[in-house]
C-alpha cells in the first residue's frame, strides 16, 4: 500500500512538470551502476543475471528522474523474467544521442499490448502481475520522466523472448 501511495505522489509531481527539480550534468553510466548495484540482491533472488555494459556518458538531466527510470525498468526486467534469465543494461552515445537500454530474456509483451504498457495501472498479464507485486505505475512513471527530460522511448518485445526498452536523450 505504501508503494502505491509513493508512486501516486511521484506521478503527481511529474504531472506538475517537476518544475522545482534542478537539472545537472551527471554520468549516466555511473548512475546506472548505482541502480544495478542496488538491485543485484533482487536479481540474485530471482535467479536472473543482471549486468551493465557501456561507457561514460554525460547527460544534463534531473538525477532523481533518471534514477526512477532506471529503477523501474530494471525492476520490471527482473520481475517479468524467468529463472536463469538475464537483464542487460546498456549506456552509451550514438548518433548525437545518449541512450539507455534495458534488455531482458523474460516473458515478453504481445504486440497488441505494447502501445498501452505506459498507461497508469495497465497490466498485460493480470494474473502474473499479482504474483510479482508492483503498483502498475512504474512504466507510467518512466514515460512521464522521459518526457520531462526530452527523451524518446522505443519498445521491442516478443512473447517468450524478452523485451528491450531503449530511451534516447538528445545531447
Amino acid at each position: 500500500m505504501m508503494r502505491l501511495v509513493e508512486d501516486i505522489i511521484r506521478l503527481s509531481q511529474l504531472d506538475e512538470g517537476a518544475a522545482d527539480m534542478q537539472p545537472e550534468t551527471i554520468d549516466l553510466y555511473s548512475k546506472a551502476r548505482e541502480v544495478v548495484s542496488s538491485l543485484t540482491a533482487a536479481a540474485e533472488q530471482a535467479d536472473v543475471d543482471l549486468t551493465l555494459e557501456g561507457s561514460s556518458s554525460p547527460l544534463r538531466c534531473i538525477p532523481n528522474l533518471i534514477s526512477g527510470i532506471l529503477t523501474n525498468l530494471c525492476d520490471n526486467a527482473i520481475k517479468y523474467n524467468r529463472p536463469g534469465g538475464s537483464v542487460t543494461v546498456r549506456v552509451g552515445q550514438e548518433k548525437g544521442c545518449v541512450f539507455l537500454s534495458v534488455a531482458d530474456t523474460g516473458i515478453g509483451i504481445p504486440a497488441e499490448h505494447q502501445n498501452r504498457i505506459f498507461e497508469r495501472f495497465y497490466r498485460v498479464d493480470k494474473s502474473h502481475s499479482k504474483e510479482v507485486g508492483g503498483t502498475g505505475l512504474g512504466l507510467s512513471i518512466v514515460k512521464h520522466a522521459t518526457q520531462i527530460l526530452g527523451g524518446r522511448i522505443d519498445v521491442k518485445s516478443s512473447p517468450g523472448q524478452g523485451t528491450t526498452i531503449t530511451i534516447r536523450f538528445s545531447e
